[in-house]
């Protein structure tokens, strides 16, 4: 492929200005994540027992509150390209603190569905896309290193705050713990963004082969469809085979410990994906890694619901946490890839709007796969051939204006 990247602009941020906005991020990125994502599943169960709310009720206001996060994404990304994120994105922290408080003091289960809803339209501001748009524009053509660091940071969220969320249950209340995190949300993302971010927005460069094309003409353009339903299809899987990798090792005889350990490796893998990107990004072209790390996520689905020893088990988990890794990185670089940087706001809101919605879905629907199938390792063999066909869709995801497949190691 040709490079379709931005390269930072004379004046734009300082050396020391990148690593400052790269730091703020890593640290709002965590928070955010932690606070608005990663404690819902820790805090569910005292949730439920606390109301009398059913458990399919509580975790349909979360799936909603995903919902509102794949709808603001498109607005946000249109704020983004013109102004960049400083705003966006403070505003974005600014409106989880009360949604938070709304949903800790909710007195009904509508009460409690509308916090999830203003969250939802929250982290649609503050979480992975406009974080990624940041990037890609004030890094230029580093922005895939950045993007690998923040990726790295970022997966630390759930290690830090899953813990602490529960800790500070065991102690209090799930109601006192959402407040207890409001507070430290607003403490750390709010002036963060707002001090974190600021500095000239420099202007997208884009694609150098000259095919400045409007976003709407990109959006309507056969390559992006592809591009949205292979990702969609992709994280559908990725997303469905992590929630529901406890309970095919559990049904295949494997104890809970044990279980456990291989969910964390899986973690383990993604690690190692996000360090190994940039080598991938040098050695293959646009289409050619897009394809493989979609094949390799099917390869890796279908071997876990293939094997049975806890050594092979083990092994194609920690395949899939690989795989996993990439695939984030994969979503960060999509659209730069493809079309430059000049309309990555809207299109990445474009984009991740699917993408969000397929990963609200994927834990309730690989159960109801397995409970079709009747068992969670046909359904595992059922989301290989999910992901083999996100691979093939892949294909047709670069346009015909570049030579991506002539052209090999350029981001």
């Amino acid at each position: 492929m040709t490079d379709t990247s931005t390269r930072p602009q004379p004046g734009a941020l300082t050396g020391a200005g990148l690593r400052r906005v790269l730091a703020v991020l890593c640290l709002t990125e965590i928070t955010s994540w932690g606070i608005l994502y990663y404690a819902f599943p820790v805090l569910s169960v005292s949730i439920s027992a606390d109301t009398g709310w059913s458990p399919t009720s509580i975790t349909a206001a979360f799936s909603l509150g995903q919902l509102a996060t794949a709808l603001a994404g498109i607005p946000v990304g249109r704020i983004l390209d013109r102004v960049g994120p400083r705003t966006i994105m403070t505003a974005g922290s600014v409106l989880a603190v009360p949604a938070l408080v709304l949903i800790a003091l909710a007195p009904t289960l509508p009460v409690f569905y509308a916090g999830w809803l203003l969250a939802g339209t929250a982290m649609g501001a503050v979480l992975y896309p406009p974080a990624f748009a940041a990037l890609t524009r004030w890094y230029g053509d580093r922005s895939v290193h950045a993007l690998m660091i923040l990726t790295l940071a970022a997966g630390l969220a759930s290690t830090i705050f899953a813990p602490l969320t529960s800790a500070v249950d065991q102690q209090s209340d799930w109601r006192t713990t959402y407040l207890i995190l409001a507070a430290i949300l607003a403490a750390i993302t709010i002036p963060g963004h707002w001090w974190g971010l600021c500095g000239s927005w420099p202007a997208a460069t884009p694609p150098a082969n000259g095919a400045a094309l409007g976003h709407r003409e990109i959006a309507r353009s056969p390559a992006f469809l592809a591009l949205v339903g292979a990702l969609a299809l992709g994280a559908f899987t990725a997303f469905a085979g992590v929630f529901n990798l406890v309970p095919l090792l559990l049904e295949q005889g494997f104890s809970p410990s044990v279980a456990a350990v291989t969910l964390g490796l899986g973690g383990a893998g993604q690690v190692l994906g996000r360090l190994g990107y940039p080598t991938l990004v040098a050695r293959t072209s646009v289409r050619s890694r897009i394809v493989v790390i979609l094949a390799g996520t099917a390869a890796t689905t279908a071997l876990l619901g293939a094997v049975t020893t806890a050594a092979a088990l083990i092994g194609a988990a920690i395949g899939a946490g690989l795989v996993r890794g990439l695939f984030t990185l994969i979503q960060a670089t999509a659209i730069t890839d493809r079309w430059g940087s000049t309309h990555y706001g809207r299109l990445g809101g474009l984009m991740s709007a699917p993408i969000v919605l397929v990963m609200a879905l994927a834990p309730w629907a690989g159960t109801a796969l397995a409970g079709a199938t009747g068992s969670y390792a046909t359904a595992y063999l059922v989301l290989a051939v999910v992901a083999a066909l996100a691979a093939l869709l892949a294909i047709a995801s670069v346009p015909r204006l570049t030579p991506t497949d002539t052209v090999e190691g350029t981001p």
